[in-house]
């Protein structure tokens, strides 16, 4: 006998469906599957077997073969066992194929027939949505982050015995429903406080302005003096995640298995990966392929400690993912394309020792050891960055005083408003959330500059030897500085104060 049974699959972050084909014919016991099933798909049969034993149902004495369709995709990971379980006692008439029909399943099994969370369980939801099936039986665990779909009903099960019994109708499962409109919003007090930084007054204004505008941001400066403090205060600054937002960041962490049967993800990603990350784990890759570190800060932050210390062909394979807002891996089993939008926020010392130009003498690097250590972060990666920060040491009597500096939520104010005003100003344009994004039209179009201003570009371009890439970079910075101000238009002021981002570039 023959049963087909609904399923899904991942490539990349974009899920596919999978057919579950299950046949039982004469002939000695077997249990094959085919369809390129890798080896954790393999290892499903005494999985499946076992699960089924043990929860009351007997394995048919008969050949069994499953075909996993399309058969010219390869299939890893767990979650075709319930499908396959499903499709076996289908197959044997122990559950009807009518029940079967317009039902898809997923869910790893356990030895005792338990259901266990299995990742990317929203991209598969949504696929089978579109599909036009009408429910969908995950683990109860995965429920909700499934129900995060929408317009399909989804069963969570915690044994397959539930399921079987579900699906025959002795004693049918709840569904579970969510609205993602209803998800709470980051809390005031949510992460580390701004006001704990002593001192810092340029570099708080940088990464306001950074967070205001989406801008890339580079801090340098010696051990101590407060990068990290500021780098992990900038999430807290960020406006919260919006639906949209929030869905593409719980679809990515969810493809990474890092929801651990988690809902809606609502606070903006914050990625810290240590310096001695491989090329895979930050841009991604694997087998299976996975999101990187850059797509796991989609929509949230990037933060790099000590950034020359980081492998160099790590670093300038980021150039194009914070140019386009995505990274494309071609591998031989296919093309996989990450959403990876993150705010990059790098720090790093100014000579290996770390006291180079602080107005001490404890400085013991030579001018080429010096030099050899800033050249391993790139000119190219640099000049990408659209703000350069000095943080110097905080002088003693400064730390000594413990005034109360601005708290995070009123820095948070005014950087909602002026995100604000880059939501109303991009609303009706794809692809652009803040005026980082901005392209060359949108620069013409809201960055119109007065003869003078253009005169104050062109000199400065001329004794800096600003790239045209710098150029635009310096008008985006000024855009997101007028907003700050809630002015409509750039004036002198805005521009020097972008410019003079830029310079630290020229000597870190």
């Amino acid at each position: 006998m023959l049963s087909h049974v609904h399923t899904g699959a991942v490539l990349g972050i974009d899920a596919f469906a999978v057919r579950v084909e299950v046949n039982l014919a004469r002939g000695l016991p077997s249990f094959t599957v085919v369809g390129l099933a890798q080896g954790s798909v393999r290892e499903g049969r005494e999985r499946v077997s076992t699960a089924l034993h043990n929860s009351g149902f007997d394995l048919p004495l008969k050949r069994i073969t499953v075909n996993l369709a399309p058969a010219d995709v390869r299939k890893e990971g767990t979650a075709f066992d319930l499908a396959i379980a499903v499709g076996i006692l289908g197959a044997a008439d122990t559950v009807g194929l009518d029940a079967l029909a317009g039902v898809a399943f997923l869910g790893e099994l356990g030895l005792d027939g338990s259901l266990r969370s299995v990742p990317a369980v929203l991209p598969v939801a949504s696929r089978c949505r579109d599909l036009g099936l009408s429910a969908l039986v995950v683990p109860a665990a995965n429920a909700e982050e499934a129900a995060l779909a929408g317009g399909i009903e989804v069963f969570g099960a915690r044994t397959l015995g539930q399921v079987v019994a579900h699906l025959c109708g002795r004693n049918p499962l709840s569904s579970t429903v969510v609205d993602p409109r209803a998800f709470p919003s980051v809390s005031p007090g949510f992460g580390p406080d701004l006001a704990d930084v002593q001192g810092q007054a340029v570099a708080k204004r940088a990464i306001e302005v950074s967070a205001a505008g989406s801008h890339n941001l580079l801090m340098v400066g010696p051990p101590g003096s407060g990068k990290t403090m500021l780098a992990r205060r900038i999430a807290g600054i960020l406006p919260p995640l919006d639906l949209s937002e929030a869905m593409e960041v719980t679809a990515v962490h969810s493809v990474a298995g890092l929801l651990h049967g988690g809902g809606l993800r609502t606070s903006r990603p914050f990625r810290a990966p240590h310096h001695s990350v491989s090329y895979a784990g930050l841009i991604g890759g694997g087998a299976p392929v996975r999101p990187g570190e850059i797509s796991l800060a989609h929509n949230g932050v990037l933060f790099l400690d000590e950034l020359p210390e980081y492998r160099r062909n790590a670093l300038e394979v980021l150039r194009q993912p914070m140019e386009e807002g995505a990274v494309t891996l071609s591998r031989a089993q296919g093309s996989f394309r990450f959403p990876s939008r993150f705010l990059l926020i790098a720090a790093m010392n100014p000579c290996p020792c770390g006291h180079h130009g602080d107005g001490s003498d404890r400085c013991v690097c030579d001018p080429h050891a010096v030099s050899r250590y800033r050249g391993r972060v790139s000119g190219p990666l640099i000049d990408r960055i659209d703000i350069r920060v000095e943080v110097p040491a905080v002088p003693v009597e400064a730390l000594g005083s413990f005034g109360r500096a601005e708290p995070t939520e009123v820095v948070r104010s005014r950087v909602a408003r002026a995100r604000q005003r880059q939501a109303d100003r991009f609303r009706s344009v794809h692809q652009v959330f803040a005026n980082a994004h901005m392209g060359h039209l949108e620069l013409r179009h809201h960055c119109r500059l007065s003869p003078s201003i253009a005169g104050l570009l062109r000199r400065a371009a001329s004794r800096t030897g600003l790239s045209a890439r710098g150029f635009d970079r310096v008008l985006r910075v000024s855009r997101t500085i007028a907003d700050l101000g809630g002015e409509v238009a750039i004036r002198e002021e805005h521009v020097a104060e972008a410019l003079q981002y830029r310079a630290v570039g020229r000597t870190a």
